[in-house]
């Protein structure tokens, strides 16, 4: 049997398009760079960048743009053997807007269907799946099928081995609305409170549902606070630690932006751990970037609170860029930050503007 991989993710792909120029709305921008996107498929450049073994299990369209990811995998050293084309469905694009410190607005283009939300499970090689040192799926994964029973299916597939990482990964537009919840699909909205519901109701209970079914299968859940009140229906981090080691995990992660990250092990080991200062060009992508060390420190086996900071540093090092994928740190620049006590931001490209000085809450999701 082949030597089994570092980091198998699964789960989104796309193109993001980013314009150079920050602190305008994007009918204004006339300049963009294009980039690998998707926060699974970041993950795994993030933690090949990091020096592991990494793949990718994802689907494109078959046209220029899928080209264009498949190059780019291959650039980073992340193998696109799992990367296979959907004539149906284009290659998802992705937008933003760039107003540091902390509006980093989305525009995500995945319509009919995005090709990556069409993976079977009879294509998957579940003997890699279930091989790989670390396995990382996440919650978009779960929100249509037949990407939803495929994902199930790799997790049942690792059979609890290794380090499985669940994503919590919340995207609430991409999910379809319960038509008696079409009031409370915002994590952000709070439960309703009229007699007889009970506390703590999911904002989307066909989401909840797939996430308590993933998390029975899951070692390492990681998600910030809404991510954690989809899963869990809890949104006080310790609260929602607790509920996520309830639900089956051995590890924790809560991300409370500003506040930093939560650590609780089943094992009684709690890291509560602040975030690094930074000079904030791009918030999007630092969760990617947190993710890729967290599984290189997991691999490595660090004690929790060494693991979270470097994931931290990892994190601030990408709010600190413009882009994603292709500001995945090494290994010596996430060491230097650690070294430093902060992060500088990075020259910008000609006409991008200055970036805004700030703490960056290293949560920040992919921007596709």
């Amino acid at each position: 049997m082949p030597e089994p991989y570092d980091v198998i993710t699964m789960g989104r792909i796309g193109v993001d398009l980013y314009p150079l120029q920050t602190g305008l709305p994007l009918a204004r921008v006339d300049a963009f760079g294009k980039f690998l996107g998707g926060s699974p498929t970041n993950v795994a450049v993030a933690a090949a960048r990091l020096g592991r073994r990494a793949a990718v299990v994802t689907r494109t369209g078959q046209d220029a743009f899928g080209e264009y990811l498949h190059q780019q995998l291959r650039e980073f050293g992340v193998d696109d053997r799992w990367v296979t084309a959907v004539d149906a469905y284009p290659t998802p694009v992705t937008f933003c807007e760039i107003f540091p410190p902390d509006d980093f607005p989305l525009y995500f283009y995945r319509q009919p269907k995005a090709p990556d939300l069409e993976i079977h499970t009879s294509e998957l090689d579940l003997e890699a799946v279930g091989s790989a040192r670390v396995f990382w799926m996440t919650g978009t994964g779960l929100c249509a099928e037949p990407s939803c029973s495929a994902t199930l299916a790799a997790l049942r597939a690792r059979n609890r081995s290794g380090i499985t990482v669940f994503d919590l990964d919340w995207r609430p537009m991409f999910w379809d609305i319960p038509p008696d919840t079409a009031t409370k699909t915002s994590p952000d909205t709070p439960p309703d409170s009229s007699p007889g519901t009970p506390p703590h109701s999911p904002p989307h209970p066909v989401a909840s549902a797939r996430y308590r079914a993933a998390l029975a299968h899951a070692t390492v859940a990681v998600g910030n606070l809404d991510e954690c009140e989809i899963a869990t229906g809890e949104r006080e981090p310790y609260a929602a630690a607790r509920a996520l080691l309830a639900a089956g995990v051995e590890l924790a992660v809560v991300k409370q932006g500003p506040a930093g990250v939560l650590a609780v092990h089943r094992d009684g080991t709690v890291a509560d751990v602040p975030p690094l200062p930074v000079e904030v060009v791009n918030g999007l992508g630092a969760g990617d970037a947190f993710g890729g060390a967290l599984c290189h420190g997991l691999l490595a086996g660090w004690e929790t609170e060494r693991i979270m900071r470097y994931a931290n540093a990892a994190g601030a090092i990408v709010a600190s860029r413009l882009a994603c994928s292709s500001a995945m740190p090494f290994p010596y620049e996430v060491e230097a930050a650690l070294a430093a006590g902060s992060v500088t931001a990075t020259p910008r490209p000609e006409g991008a503007g200055t970036p805004t000085a700030a703490t960056t809450p290293t949560e920040s999701g992919a921007a596709s």
